[in-house]
């Protein structure tokens, strides 16, 4: 027997600080409820984790993107459905001063409300905004880029073109005569036909980013979970560890004032 150095008592404090150690880390997770609190817990773990975490709110922002995007398309095509319901009313007005029936004096009533028709085609086409940008006068020669998607060259470029009535080419309507309000029928044909162009352009534009939000949710939903698997915690067999722990605690704390008790055994031989 050795009063120098106490080898059992050594031992038992050992492995209650390695106990105690586990213990500690064991209420850090618990009380975050994440397996990786650092670097050190899982270095290739954290690593990943961080990758997805950014890919994560890329995609949540690409998703905002998306429906602002889809905000903007509804707007302009919102104008342009009263520019088409516009266009077809001069037409309408075109198709009656073309009658053989007018006098002039009709038809320069028509051409009357033709003309005001033409500058509220004009005010739809400058007006009509977004955040303050303009879609309709055709001033965005780039078109509108839409970030969608969580990384570089995730995009997409909306053009929409200039519905100015100069542009539709019914700026100079003339139905003051049967054979000019002819004509007039032919031009706003092919404005109509424009307009439906692009509004079938913005509709299908809207069909793609609506499908996009989708498959950004789902993306998201998906790699949200992933990186739950990585860095949350089990929480049922974190606390089974904490309860071991606990339990090697008191033992180890038992056993170490046990170990302590032993060199007195030496001063009962000396007495």
């Amino acid at each position: 027997m050795r009063i120098n150095h106490n080898i059992q008592a050594l031992n038992a404090y050992r492995n209650l600080s390695q106990t105690m150690g586990s213990t500690s880390k064991s209420l850090e997770k618990l009380s975050s409820g994440l397996r990786i609190n650092r670097a050190a817990d899982d270095a290739a773990g954290l690593a990943i984790s961080e990758k997805m975490r950014s890919q994560i709110r890329g995609l949540g922002m690409a998703e905002r993107n998306a429906l602002d995007a889809v905000s903007l398309i509804q707007t302009a095509e919102g104008a342009l459905n009263e520019t088409h319901s516009i266009l077809q009313r001069m037409r309408e007005l075109s198709v009656q001063a073309a009658n053989g029936t007018l006098e002039d004096d009709d038809r320069k009533s028509i051409q009357l409300e033709i003309d005001e028709l033409v500058n509220e085609v004009d005010r739809i086409a400058q007006k009509t905004q977004f955040n303050e940008k303009n879609l309709l006068d055709g001033k965005t020669t780039n078109g509108f880029v839409f970030q969608i998607g969580a990384n570089n060259g995730d995009s997409l470029t909306v053009k929409l073109d200039s519905m100015e009535a100069s542009s539709l080419g019914i700026n100079s309507l003339d139905v003051s005569d049967a054979t000019k309000a002819s004509s007039a029928i032919d031009l706003l044909d092919k404005a109509i036909g424009t307009v439906s162009e692009q509004r079938a352009k913005l509709g299908a534009y809207q069909n793609r980013l609506e499908h996009t939000v989708t498959n950004l949710q789902t993306a998201n939903e998906n790699l949200t979970a992933a990186e739950s698997r990585i860095r949350d915690l089990d929480m049922a067999l974190e606390m089974t560890n904490f309860t071991r722990n606990n339990i090697l605690n008191q033992a180890g704390q038992a056993m170490l004032a046990q170990a302590n008790q032993l060199p007195q055994g030496i001063l009962q031989l000396l007495q």
